[in-house]
């Protein structure tokens, strides 16, 4: 089974790595700076299993005729049409799209590009950056991928990419229940992401300011927008995850946290603003998600204009 993954940053990097740890055949499409770094020095990833340096096979364009088995995109949501462009000249008859980014509103444009029978549904946990020296480094222990058919159940081809990925050093879930697990995450995200980035602090710093209260109003307000889709969250799923954005003490933050403090574009509108939109066509009433997506967006524009 081939495997070209996006992008080498922290998912593609870290998951690709572990594949080819494995034994996997991969290649990494990357641009031109990144593959001469990855060249030079290989794959470098560092957290709590140690660090692991590993040549790779890149490329710097995917050509017309040399499909893959199975295409993975890492990208941030704001590069996803460049990304599609990308990899179209590597997705053949066979081939199978393996996304790993936030929500669900890039199903629609890979849909449109790819089909709709061609693209699994998936997404990971992961707590990594890319440092400039391009060493990949886990901030946490935790690191999962979960896949599956969006219409639920198994298939022969998720059978086969399980033969794979499973031998990897990460938890991997083959998942028969795909987007009440995609939703589960995008309800977990919102909430972190919408609380850490408002608060500007951790998980912890919002607990310590007696903040608890807004972050399980709004976990419960992203909770009520599955549930009307179609997705309730199990209460027992739930419950876990308000232990874990209520913790004293806890350290972590989202992502969307750091994209803010390195004044970088940040996937606001695919984590925060696709929810509000769903709330709002489906009636749901919503208080702190408003104030949360509107927090980015004020971001998001000044930080256009600082650029222009």
């Amino acid at each position: 089974m081939r495997f070209l993954i996006l992008g080498a940053g922290a998912t593609g990097g870290f998951f690709g790595a572990r594949l080819v740890e494995a034994g996997a055949d991969v290649t990494f499409l990357v641009r031109e700076r990144r593959a001469a770094q990855l060249k030079a020095g290989g794959l470098v990833l560092s957290g709590p299993q140690g660090t692991l340096r590993i040549p790779v096979n890149v490329i710097v364009r995917a050509e017309p005729g040399d499909s893959y088995d199975v295409v993975i995109l890492s990208c941030k949501a704001y590069d996803l049409l460049p990304a599609i462009e990308a990899v179209a000249a590597a997705v053949g008859p066979g081939s199978t799209v393996l996304p790993l980014l936030n929500g669900l509103a890039h199903y629609r444009a890979l849909d449109e590009r790819f089909g709709e029978g061609r693209v699994l549904g998936g997404f990971c946990h992961l707590a990594a950056t890319l440092a400039p020296s391009g060493e990949i480094q886990q901030l946490l222990p935790i690191n999962s991928i979960t896949f599956g058919e969006r219409r639920g159940g198994r298939s022969a081809r998720c059978d086969a990419l399980h033969s794979v990925l499973g031998r990897i050093r990460s938890d991997v879930r083959y998942s028969e229940n795909l987007m009440l697990d995609a939703w589960e995450k995008w309800v977990m995200l919102a909430a972190l992401a919408g609380m850490t980035c408002l608060m500007r602090g951790s998980v912890g710093d919002i607990v310590a300011a007696q903040g608890r209260e807004l972050t399980e109003t709004l976990l419960d307000e992203c909770a009520r927008i599955a549930a009307r889709s179609g997705y309730p969250i199990p209460e027992g799923r739930l419950a876990q995850t308000r232990a874990l954005l209520t913790q004293p003490g806890a350290t972590f933050t989202a992502s969307m946290l750091r994209d803010i403090e390195r004044t970088g574009p940040t996937e606001g509108e695919h984590i925060l603003g696709d929810l509000l939109k769903r709330a709002r066509e489906l009636g749901v009433s919503t208080t702190l998600l408003p104030i949360a997506c509107t927090h980015l967006r004020v971001y998001e524009l000044r930080r256009s204009r600082a650029s222009a």
